[in-house]
């Protein structure tokens, strides 16, 4: 269900409201450009600091936005399971076609107890789950036999990785005996990471470059990795720039510059540093993006 270039959308404010005009415009511009999937209220989308309504509410105006062009996996993670199956549960009313779930931050539960997390929710709710596997942000992260046993659940069908470890592809494929979305993370190492055997990105830097986040996924889909490593070479500064600061001040100013919304963040995500504003503007303009 789930490849190649899948932007981890950011969530506008405009006076410290979600604005709805700029997030409708947001997805359609995606859609025009190519895209291959999106994620609305992941990490890029702030979804720590949005309210219940507000998460919800972007839930519903992606889907309806989308409209079917593109799958849309909708962030449903939380720490509490009970939480998390009430956002998947929406996520199903609205129409998403899969969810994206995290666990572990601030509980720090044991393998045992992160299995069981996400069984919970699998157990009670009725769309495909995509894992999401962020031990940097988490604290804790899902082991190579934790994932495997998960993969056994028939609606468990793939995982976000953000270790970092670009062994991890080729250890999971190992173990898991069934089709599976192996999704990369990290802008950064997507090529090494598709060379394991991953099939796609969840990208940050395809909110301001989706044309070419495509591109390169389209070269890694068809093989040409030396291709896709000398258009990743392209688009290392804009990846770098990006993450300056804390995500997604660093999107949220590039997508300011494209006229696509305000760089307006919720604490405790401030904005940036003018040093960091010229960083990104110059990656931009080597990319012709402005």
């Amino acid at each position: 269900m789930f490849h190649g270039a899948i932007t981890a959308l950011i969530t506008p404010f405009r006076d410290g409201q979600l604005d709805e005009d700029a997030l409708r415009n947001i997805v359609r511009w995606q859609i025009d450009q190519g895209i291959n999937g999106l994620v609305p209220v992941g990490t890029t989308g702030e979804s720590p600091t949005l309210s219940e309504h507000e998460h919800k509410r972007v839930i519903e105006i992606t889907v309806e936005e989308t409209n079917k062009a593109v799958p849309v996996l909708a962030g449903a993670g939380s720490n509490n399971p009970v939480e998390a199956v009430n956002y998947s549960e929406f996520a199903y009313q609205a129409g998403a076609d899969a969810t994206l779930h995290v666990a572990g931050y601030y509980n720090r539960p044991n393998q045992t107890g992160l299995y069981e997390h996400f069984k919970y929710v699998h157990d009670n709710s009725k769309l495909p789950i995509v894992l999401y596997n962020i031990p940097p942000r988490s604290v804790v992260g899902l082991e190579v036999d934790t994932l495997a046993r998960l993969a056994e659940l028939p609606r468990i069908i793939g995982v976000k990785d953000a270790t970092g470890d670009l062994t991890r592809p080729i250890r999971e494929r190992a173990l898991v005996n069934k089709p599976f979305c192996f999704l990369s993370g990290d802008d950064v190492t997507t090529v090494a990471y598709n060379v394991g055997g991953g099939n796609g990105c969840i990208s940050v830097s395809s909110n301001v470059a989706p044309k070419q986040v495509v591109e390169l996924q389209r070269l890694c889909r068809e093989n040409k990795f030396a291709e896709a490593a000398q258009l990743q070479d392209k688009l290392f500064n804009l990846h770098s720039a990006l993450f300056i600061e804390p995500n997604p001040a660093g999107p949220k100013y590039a997508m300011s510059l494209l006229g696509l919304c305000s760089e307006e963040c919720r604490l405790p995500v401030v904005p940036l540093q003018d040093s960091s504003k010229a960083t990104i503007r110059q990656a931009m303009l080597e990319l012709e993006l402005i």
